[in-house]
Order: structure tokens, then C-alpha cells, then sequence
């Protein structure tokens, strides 16, 4: 019961980062791998489940391999950014930007765009009164216990 009420306490802040999470126009090298698909980052959002130690925990993910074959590996750099850094070619090769190549280039960082923090900010509460709605009717359905004198509501 607990995953099911977890996972759907989740949903609302699942919801809630996709429709923040930045889609950008794909690279050229997006398009040339990956057939120019916009918004994998926003695909790749997704709620994961876990029971461990006899505890149950749910998270929303950001990243990894999406429909189309797209690696998400740079969610979390969108998420918290990045500070400056120098880029090295790997094995003694060459780094090739604007048709020009390169044994190292220097990355100014990127500001970070937060989407997964802000949609728990703003969803907590919906949350809770969703995974709150879910035991109550589980406990309804599966377990034929009385729950139509239980209100689930917020205290503001």
C-alpha cells in the first residue's frame, strides 16, 4: 500500500517538473544523432519506487536514456548549473567546434535552471493530500473498511 499512496504522492510533483522543465531547440548534433527530438529532458522525468531495509521511498528522476535513444546525462547540470572549466580531448585527440579543432577548450559554466526543486516546493502539499487520498481509498476498495467519514484536507 505504501508504494501505491508514494507513488501517487509523487505524480503532482511530476507534473509539476515537466511543465517547468526547459526545452530547448536541439543541437546539430542532437539532430544528426538523435533525429533533432526536442525535449528529452522533459522525457526523461519519471517516478521511482523503491523498498529497501524494510523502507519505502519515492523520488522524481531527471536523466538517463530516452524514447529515441537520447542521453540525459546533463540534467543535473541544468538543475544546479556549472562553474567554469577546461575541457580536455581525450587520448591525444582534437575537440572540433565551428569547424575548427582544439587539444582543449575553456567552458565559461552555465547558471542553473532549476525545475525538479521548485515543482517540490510547490507541490508538497499536494502531494501528501494525494498519497493521503490513496491509503484512503485502498483501505476502501481492498480492505473494506469505512472511510467516507475521513476528510482529507489541509490546515492552513
Amino acid at each position: 500500500m505504501l508504494r501505491g499512496a508514494l507513488r501517487a504522492g509523487a505524480k503532482p510533483i511530476l507534473e509539476a517538473a515537466r511543465a517547468s522543465a526547459p526545452v530547448a531547440t536541439p543541437s546539430a548534433e542532437n539532430q544528426r544523432l538523435y533525429g533533432g527530438r526536442a525535449g528529452a529532458l522533459r522525457d526523461s522525468l519519471r517516478i521511482s519506487v523503491k523498498v529497501k531495509g524494510g523502507k519505502v521511498t519515492a523520488s522524481v528522476k531527471a536523466g538517463g536514456i530516452v524514447k529515441g535513444g537520447a542521453d540525459v546525462y546533463y540534467a543535473r547540470f541544468v538543475e544546479y548549473g556549472t562553474r567554469a572549466h577546461k575541457i580536455d580531448a581525450a587520448n591525444g585527440g582534437f575537440l572540433g567546434f565551428a569547424n575548427r579543432f582544439y587539444k582543449s577548450v575553456q567552458h565559461p559554466g552555465a547558471k542553473p535552471r532549476p525545475f525538479l526543486r521548485p515543482a517540490m516546493d510547490a507541490r508538497a502539499t499536494d502531494a501528501v493530500v494525494a498519497a493521503a487520498e490513496y491509503i484512503k481509498n485502498r483501505l476502501a476498495t481492498k480492505h473494506g473498511i469505512d472511510t467516507a467519514d475521513i476528510t482529507i484536507e489541509v490546515e492552513q
